[in-house]
């Protein structure tokens, strides 16, 4: 009979993997968020082709790297049942398929790029449209070392190396706000790019993190058996590796895609109330996203040690685990929750003074803070079965979700009855609550506990 560990010691294991995922998050984040801050004071059109670009490759990025869900699934499960060979071939064919993958997206929009987003984006402004181009022309060409960097966090993830994937943020972050600053301004005798600058220091980060990380799966200290030595004495038939990871993998992208078409219609709507709700919109979204960040780290460490409990054959420890990271996430996101409530006005300050933006911000972000708990506990729960490889409820939670109850009720709220920016985070909140309770049946049944990955 296998030892079942204290809830104490559960929540020790999910802390040493949740936090250094949290600042992974935020620093991978920061990468977006620095180069922006940069280019609005370059230029204003400048900062508005970000706008464009910035979306387009997060997006990119967010719903073609969904083989790391796949990924860290597998790795953790062979992990958990003792085969780090099996784990080491799940990463090896993982990889090379984010790289071929990777060129397959970027070749055809590199070279449809322009034509795209002036299809796209009929009224921005040829200069803005151009900018836009500019940036992704030197992005999209690096885009497989971004599919290579996303594989190769998840790998160490599932083994449990959160901290590795942190170090090499770090790095990608100093890289990036030292090459972006030096560009974009034309420092050190170097002419302004503006623009361009800043999609050189983005290019040089996903670089830097998809071989440093690389490296470290490499090296001779690398927790899984991926130098040539070590995989020529286990070998493991590359395509059956594959076909593991996709079959967790497929469903995650398709839920992906879901997401973010159902996102677009969500901004879609935002955009019928005005500038002052878009942008006011922009700052609540700042603000929250430390608590969703957060709860993803939580969610990388429920999805990896529940995986792992799952491949050692303990089912009823995976669900206890699962169950103690979902509820430091609650606690943790509450409590930005109460911030939220008691002191909207100084938190929306940090990005405008503008009255009548303060006024719609504050009214929001109560709703917001009604949100949290939901949100933390939806997230880390959707997160776990992914880890446990069940993509496909996931899937099916945000079809119904993403696309009825966000869409449907951003609509009602904010547009039928008429309450605005109040009403997008009505629906929103009405989205997170459902995903919550689906999520949480779910879990209950426990289909999850007996998939093969």
């Amino acid at each position: 009979m296998k030892r079942e560990h204290s809830g104490a010691a559960l929540a020790g294991q999910v802390w040493q993997l949740a936090w250094p995922a949290i600042a992974h998050m935020l620093l991978l984040t920061l990468v977006f968020l620095v180069g922006r801050g940069m280019v609005g004071r370059y230029s204003t059109t400048a900062l508005a082709s970000m706008q464009i670009s910035g979306t387009l490759t997060w997006t990119i990025v967010s719903v073609f790297s969904a083989t790391s869900a796949g990924t860290l699934a597998v790795v953790a499960r062979s992990v958990g049942a003792g085969d780090r060979a099996a784990a080491a071939a799940a990463t090896r064919a993982s990889l090379v398929f984010a790289l071929a993958l990777g060129a397959a997206v970027a070749l055809p929009l590199l070279a449809a790029c322009g034509p795209l987003l002036r299809a796209l984006f009929p009224n921005a402004g040829a200069a803005v449209v151009e900018q836009a181009a500019a940036y992704l022309g030197i992005v999209l060409p690096v885009l497989p070392l971004a599919f290579v960097e996303a594989v190769a966090a998840a790998a160490l993830q599932g083994v449990g190396d959160t901290r590795t994937p942190l170090a090499v943020a770090t790095i990608g972050n100093l890289v990036n706000v030292a090459v972006s600053a030096v560009l974009i301004f034309g420092h050190l005798g170097l002419p302004a790019l503006g623009v361009r600058g800043a999609a050189v220091g983005v290019a040089c980060t996903m670089a830097t993190e998809a071989l440093l990380l690389t490296a470290a799966l490499l090296s001779r200290s690398s927790p899984l058996p991926l130098r040539p030595a070590a995989a020529a004495a286990a070998p493991q038939a590359s395509a059956p590796a594959l076909a593991r990871v996709l079959r967790v993998a497929l469903p995650a992208f398709a839920e992906r895609s879901v997401y973010h078409a159902g996102y677009m219609g969500f901004v879609a709507i935002i955009g019928l109330l005005g500038a002052t709700a878009m942008a006011a919109n922009q700052a609540l979204i700042a603000v929250e996203s430390v608590c969703f960040l957060s709860a993803e780290g939580f969610g990388i460490a429920a999805g990896a040690l529940m995986a792992q409990r799952l491949g050692a054959r303990s089912p009823r420890d995976a669900a206890r685990v699962g169950l103690v990271a979902a509820l430091m996430a609650i606690l943790a996101l509450s409590a930005f929750g109460v911030l939220f409530a008691l002191a909207p006005r100084p938190l929306l300050l940090a990005f405008s003074g503008d009255p009548e933006l303060l006024a719609v911000g504050e009214r929001a972000l109560r709703m917001a803070a009604v949100a949290q708990p939901f949100m933390a506990f939806a997230t880390v729960m959707g997160m776990g079965l992914r880890g446990a490889g069940d993509t496909r409820t996931v899937l099916a939670v945000t079809l119904v979700c993403s696309l009825l109850v966000r869409l449907g009720g951003t609509w009602l709220f904010a547009v039928t009855l008429g309450h605005g920016l109040v009403g997008v985070w009505m629906g929103s909140t009405a989205d997170w609550i459902c995903r919550s309770v689906l999520l949480a049946v779910a879990f209950a049944r426990g289909r999850w506990k007996t998939l093969a990955v």
